[in-house]
């Protein structure tokens, strides 16, 4: 069954086009830098969002229209494998992205949800065989089961830790039927509510305990997908103990994780953290941590994750210039961790949706290169830190300066001159790249 009829394989047809149904910017064969589009712009379509949001919100009932709801849980998750593959297949996306519970319902026992996944996997292999497409990642839900009210791995609750563990054990195992690539860690109940009954020590450590036996999981079994952690600082815990990018690496450092585990970045969490997308992942490639990124923006006159999809070429600009500087993103990619507004609740929003973001990214990747081959950055940097090629600032780079010859040197310099940066002529000048 065909969930898209109406719908041709969504192809590159420029700028000029009036056709909803086909990229304005993102042609996948178009080189750029010594690579394809394709190859840069590694897409991933998310599960959750994209096959099981209703459009339900806390002041509203669903809204979204959806063709493949069965008379059985079952059922509709087999239907969604179906839906999902058209999807993926109409916008020649490579890899996807789930959640364990997205893909399959979890009944009324451990081993019934165990069993309903190996069900739904199959399925979803055989589509990949069929179709070439990979799994970017796949993770555990260990956050929206009530069992889950005061964490994972981070419960006082030890059988709460148990289930959580046997969740990662069966995550893996899917992850090396379906060749996973990477697997996210996302701790949404793993932080506090209060920190009057929290130890937060003996919680970071036992999530730290969860980790390591993740990691010699997958070597038992010959799978070893990069790890990966991604930060929020809130929503739905009150604090979430991966606040942000250097939260999150000062805890990877901290319990001898570096081996092992990267960052796995999202833009409206960056927003809820207080920092800019480019600000995070410039954190990230500072720790040589940078491993995939979810793609989405937030609404500034917001203050929760909005998941919206990226239109905002400027932001897309500047995450595409740091992917860039990082050498790529694989083996991570560009999940689309996005969903439809409540108002574009129809069938072919999904596909319009995606398209929007595919294009955004394709502008921001072309304006991205541009600023790296001429050397926009580079130059203004070069320029800004250039006291630091000859003399004192060469000499303190050497470590041949102390306390004492740099207060020698000071009391004998004279005057400082400072030049101006012309940081708003500077921010004019990128605004010329943006395409």
């Amino acid at each position: 069954m065909s969930y898209f009829s109406t719908v041709d394989k969504i192809k590159y047809e420029g700028v000029t086009t009036e056709n909803p149904m086909a990229f304005r910017h993102y042609n996948p064969s178009e080189m750029v830098m010594g690579k394809t589009m394709k190859e840069h712009l590694r897409f991933g379509v998310a599960y959750w969002h994209t096959m099981t949001q209703d459009g339900s919100d806390p002041f509203g009932s669903p809204t979204n229209i959806r063709t493949w709801e069965g008379s059985t849980p079952m059922e509709t998750a087999k239907n969604r494998v179906e839906a999902f593959f058209e999807i993926l297949e109409k916008l020649g996306v490579e890899f996807f992205c789930f959640h364990d519970v997205d893909i399959a319902p979890e009944g009324n026992s451990l081993e019934e949800f165990s069993n309903n996944i190996d069900e739904i996997t199959d399925l979803i292999k055989a589509k990949m065989d069929q179709t070439g497409t990979k799994l970017l990642w796949n993770t555990a839900n260990m956050f929206s089961h009530p069992r889950y009210v005061n964490g994972a791995a981070s419960s006082n609750s030890a059988e709460v830790f148990a289930y959580a563990a046997a969740q990662v054990k069966k995550g893996l195992d899917v992850s090396k039927k379906l060749g996973g690539a990477n697997y996210v860690f996302w701790g949404g109940r793993e932080g506090y509510e209060s920190l009057l009954n929290t130890d937060m020590k003996f919680e970071q450590d036992n999530i730290a305990r969860l980790f390591k036996m993740a990691v010699a999981y997958g070597e038992k079994i010959g799978h070893k997908p990069q790890f990966l952690i991604e930060p929020k600082p809130m929503e739905p815990s009150k604090h979430q103990y991966d606040f942000d990018a250097a939260t999150t690496m000062a805890f990877i450092q901290k319990y001898g994780l570096e081996g092992d585990f990267k960052l796995n970045l999202e833009a409206n969490h960056a927003t809820l953290a207080g920092h800019t997308f480019e600000h995070e992942m410039n954190v990230a490639r500072c720790y040589d941590a940078l491993g995939s990124i979810d793609a989405n923006q937030g609404d500034m006159l917001l203050g929760w994750d909005t998941d919206e999809f990226p239109t905002n070429i400027y932001d897309t600009t500047l995450a595409m210039y740091e992917i860039l500087e990082n050498g790529g993103i694989a083996p991570g990619g560009i999940n689309f961790d996005s969903k439809v507004r409540r108002s574009s609740f129809e069938m072919e929003d999904l596909l319009l949706a995606h398209i929007a973001g595919m294009d955004t990214f394709a502008r921001g990747l072309k304006a991205a290169a541009k600023l790296k081959e001429e050397r926009f950055f580079d130059d203004l940097k070069d320029k800004r830190y250039a006291s630091y090629n000859e003399g004192i600032g060469a000499r303190i780079l050497s470590d041949e300066e102390t306390l004492e010859s740099l207060t020698e040197y000071s009391l004998q310099n004279g005057d400082i001159k400072l030049e101006s940066s012309h940081l708003e002529f500077v921010k004019s000048r990128l605004n010329d790249y943006l395409v």
